[in-house]
């Protein structure tokens, strides 16, 4: 404390609390979040190699010194007596240390040393002096076990201060204290900000710099801040597995042909199915929720040149090996989307436990929108990319001819029985793990601690037997596993004696097999207790190695491992109910011998019976399956004869040829264009996907430019009658594209419509199907009232002809259910009038009974032959659409078309997305709907973006 009383030139009579507070005049505090390198580090050999970063959050303050301290400092005058006597005064830290050190001239001049560290930690004291000049800083780092401060200055100049970096282990009282006085500082300046704060002598001071001008205050520049709630500091290391997936598919693309089988392992390469496609050519990419490749084409001429070859597709499967977190925390991920695109890639995407394939599959659904189904023979299938992707279940089992040689070595024998001698007259638990805190090592113990306590009985009966790995991989979760489980292991042994545990701690990730069986060999149980885990094959081996004539063992397995779900005679645990592992223990210990040879006889014919290679087997006829069954598209409970045509349908959708559409467009004189709205001409996320970034199509949004100017294009052409037909109201539709002179609008189904003009006022037309709306809505709206209360995000949807309830904002399957419920309620009540629902994505609809689109859409056929013909009727239709509401488009289109006495006519119906559907053609998504357009305008460079449609310039009704 003399060191800070004399720099700053505060009284030396005052008492440690009062120069403290004193002190807080001159500071300002920063936050460092963990795992950062400290300022401008040296490269001395003398550094510990950890004295750099810091794995704990830190408060960092920054004293800015007076002119007196300043000169004091430049003058090499003040020496401070002792680090222990500082950090005394500052840490409450109780070590000694001594040593001195001038602080001499301003450090204006690059070539002397920057850095000198004096490192305390724990009971190993250096002072590392090598890199001392008479012009280096010094730097104090102090550690122990609840804080860790640093007394930094490693560029010093006089305009700078002497920083404190707080490190806090544990939320202790230190950083507590900081912020704490931190802000009221902050308060008392904002209270007494006209006069500025005060110097012991009553002087009034300038205040201090804040954090953001303390260090570059001359260049006007704020500090390079890192939150860890900051994705984009990992944008390295995303790069980095970017370009790891990217090289690897780079060389499996030049070895493998079509038809070859590829098998990608684990979550290290889970982009690398979709990179392997992409550079092999074979589909369009789906990058982003946007496809890589579209229909889009800079000329007409360009679409009308013949297809490339398509490339014969390789078979891939991809297999992941560890638990797959839940939707909720796989959407935490910057990229999610970017990995759940590159696994779908695969044609098979494997699982070791039901529990992450589920999680997998919500996902995909709630995140990317995928639905699910389940498939003829068990298997799960998600719709992507126009095919479907297996999503399957297999497991594996050990070599048991491996290791039934091993367990016959005289080396795993005589281990094994030394085991057994030293703990003579206990009975052995064992357990092998990783020293990381999903091991569970730490709960293990506890439990094991409760059970001694709980029943001395076993104290003298029993031995914990522990190996812990280090692995070297995760070292900071390592260290801190270490030292809660050497803590644990030390009081076990303190409070019942050395004998009831044994422990040790070896370096590697995996013990050595014959280590292994000999502990397997000499224990009566193997508890194994991970709070995440995918497939480990220990407890397996424990199963092989105690089979007959060997006495049975009992397996205490976390039911958060894999291997829960696969060995039926374990005792399954929760390893944070303390009191349930104990519970297992005492069952296990205490257990008849008939009751632990039935539990053996559950798991042995599996654990010896599936080795890898028929596991490799099994893998590949489930890949050969699914490509059988992406051939069939059949599913369960499909095989009506509706179902058998609509596959039949399905399997003969083309993709819309573009070329010989332009074609047909070019020769015909009078032309019908009829878009969809919602879904067609605009995207729309889809419904089962949990959280919809935009609501696209319900408010008014707009389609893309491109689409806007083509479609201003189309309507010049006095060829063309162009029509856009919506379930949605008139409002939010003449909002969206009413201000393209010469466009054609239907909403509510068909139910209004507005001719198309040049310009003036619009004039909406009204169907009347005989329904009294007003009594339908006095009925309909309490009900659908009572289901919006309950449905977060759920809305009413009023129309001219219809009363549409909308749970696409909502939770997906919380809104699949509830409309499942509302549909037979408004059913029930609506009997008596003339009315029918229509559920579509995310929307249900009361409409009129025969209300449709298919009316309008005839309405509009008839009259443009009838006031365009000229006698030679309509010889061009384009209908697309994308929804079952869509399908009477179609057919009324194809009825048109069979009714025609019009020669060299053509109709094209079109669907978006491949489905079942009345449809002729389909494309992939809305973006190719514009690119339709877009083509048929004239192409990409025949359109002028100075004329887009104004606006300012609209319709009113």
């Amino acid at each position: 404390m003399e060191f800070f009383q004399k720099a700053f030139g505060f009284p030396e009579s005052s008492s440690y609390n009062d120069t403290r507070k004193q002190l807080l005049q001159y500071a300002s505090f920063e936050f460092i979040p963990p795992n950062t390198p400290t300022k401008d580090t040296t490269n001395s050999s003398n550094n510990h190699h950890n004295d750099d970063v810091a794995p704990y959050p830190r408060e960092k303050c920054t004293f800015h010194l007076p002119d007196e301290a300043r000169r004091t400092l430049s003058a090499g005058t003040f020496s401070f007596p002792s680090v222990s006597e500082l950090r005394a005064h500052v840490t409450s830290l109780q070590t000694t240390m001594t040593t001195t050190k001038t602080m001499s001239s301003p450090r204006h001049d690059p070539n002397t040393p920057k850095l000198a560290v004096a490192n305390i930690i724990g009971d190993a004291r250096s002072l590392h002096t090598s890199s001392l000049s008479s012009s280096s800083p010094i730097i104090i780092q102090a550690a122990s076990q609840f804080n860790l401060l640093e007394f930094a200055s490693p560029s010093y100049t006089p305009e700078e201060g002497i920083s404190i970096y707080a490190y806090d282990r544990t939320q202790g009282p230190a950083c507590a204290m900081a912020a704490a006085e931190a802000h009221e500082r902050k308060r008392s300046e904002s209270i007494g900000a006209a006069g500025g704060p005060t110097s012991p002598d009553g002087r009034t001071r300038p205040p201090p710099p804040t954090a953001s001008t303390a260090i570059h205050t001359e260049n006007k520049a704020l500090p390079n801040l890192q939150s860890d709630w900051d994705q984009s500091r990992l944008d390295s290391w995303w790069n980095a597995y970017k370009e790891v997936n990217r090289r690897f598919s780079q060389v499996v693309a030049q070895l493998v042909t079509g038809g070859d089988i590829v098998w990608v392992h684990d979550y290290h390469l889970a982009l690398l199915p979709r990179m392997l496609r992409e550079a092999r050519g074979e589909t369009e990419v789906v990058v982003g929720g946007r496809r890589t490749h579209s229909l889009s084409v800079v000329s007409v001429a360009d679409a009308k040149e013949d297809a490339a070859p398509t490339v014969r597709p390789i078979k891939m499967v991809f297999f992941i090996h560890v638990p797959f977190p839940t939707s909720q925390v796989f959407r935490e991920l910057e990229r999610g989307e970017e990995l759940l695109e590159g696994m779908l890639h695969a044609d098979v995407v494997g699982f070791h436990a039901f529990d992450h394939a589920r999680h997998f599959l919500n996902a995909a659904k709630r995140i990317l929108g995928l639905t699910y189904e389940s498939l003829v023979g068990g298997l799960i299938g998600v719709r992507h990319r126009g095919t479907k992707v297996l999503v399957t279940v297999s497991n594996v089992s050990i070599e048991t001819d491996i290791i039934e040689a091993l367990l016959a070595f005289p080396s795993v024998q005589e281990e094994a029985e030394a085991l057994r001698k030293k703990h003579e007259g206990r009975s052995i638990i064992a357990g092998i793990a990783v020293a990381q805190r999903l091991s569970g090592v730490g709960l293990k113990l506890l439990a094991f601690e409760r059970l001694l306590t709980d029943y001395p009985v076993w104290q003298s009966k029993v031995v914990m037997l522990q190996r812990c790995l280090i692995a070297g991989t995760r070292r900071v979760d390592e260290a801190e596993t270490l030292r809660e489980v050497r803590a644990l292991v030390q009081r076990i042994r303190f409070k019942f004696g050395p004998q009831v545990i044994n422990y040790e701690e070896q370096v590697g990730s995996v013990l050595p097999i014959d280590q292994r069986l000999a502990i397997w060999s000499a224990s009566h149980v193997m508890m194994h207790t991970p709070i995440r885990e995918g497939l480990n094959l220990c407890p397996l081996e424990y199963v092989f190695a105690r089979k007959e004539p060997a006495d049975p063992g009992v397996v205490i397995a976390s039911e958060f491992s894999a291997v829960s779900s696969i060995l039926n005679g374990a005792l399954r645990v929760n390893p944070f109910d303390i009191q349930m592992c104990v519970t297992s223990i005492d069952c296990a210990l205490s257990m008849s011998p008939n009751e632990r040879d039935a539990r053996r006889g559950r798991d042995i014919d599996f654990v010896s019976t599936c080795p890898s290679g028929l596991w490799t087997r099994n893998v590949l006829r489930d890949l050969s399956d699914t490509m059988l069954e992406s051939k069939k598209l059949d599913g369960v409970g499909e095989n009506s004869p509706e179902s058998i045509l609509a596959r039949e349908i399905e399997l003969g959708l083309e993709r819309l040829d573009l070329g010989a559409l332009i074609s047909a467009y070019e020769e015909s004189k009078n032309r019908v264009i009829i878009i969809d709205f919602n879904g067609t001409l605009v995207a729309k996320e889809p419904s089962g996907k949990y959280l919809k970034r935009e609501i696209l199509g319900t408010s008014g949004y707009k389609p893309p430019q491109s689409a806007m100017l083509a479609l201003c294009r189309l309507c010049a052409d006095p060829r063309n009658t162009v029509y856009v037909v919506s379930g949605d109201s008139m409002q939010n539709l003449e909002f969206a594209v009413g201000n393209i002179p010469g466009l054609g609008l239907a909403a509510s189904n068909g139910g209004c419509f507005a001719d198309p003009i040049k310009h003036g006022t619009r004039l909406w037309k009204y169907l009347d199907f005989g329904v009294d709306w007003e009594a339908v809505k006095k009925v309909a709206m309490p009900i659908i009232s009572k289901y919006t209360a309950r449905t977060n995000g759920s809305f009413v949807k009023l129309t001219h002809s219809s009363i549409g309830w909308s749970y696409y904002s909502c939770d997906p399957e919380w809104g699949s259910l509830q409309a499942s419920y509302l549909v037979p309620e408004l059913e029930a009540a609506l009997n008596a009038f003339d009315v029918r629902f229509v559920a579509l994505k995310g929307i249900v609809e009361v409409v009129p009974r025969k209300l449709h689109k298919g009316h309008i859409v005839a309405k509009i056929l008839d009259d443009t032959r009838a006031h365009k013909g000229n006698g030679n009727g309509v010889d061009f239709a384009l209908c697309m659409g994308d929804d079952i509401s869509d399908e009477k488009m179609f057919t009324s289109v194809i009825s048109f078309e069979a009714e025609s006495d019009c020669p060299n006519s053509y109709a094209f119906n079109v669907a978006v997305g491949k489905k079942p559907t009345h449809a002729s053609f389909f494309v992939d998504d809305a973006s190719d709907v514009a690119d339709v357009l877009v083509a048929l305008s004239g192409g990409a460079d025949s359109i002028d973006p100075n004329n887009a449609p104004d606006d300012s310039f609209q319709f009113f009704s």
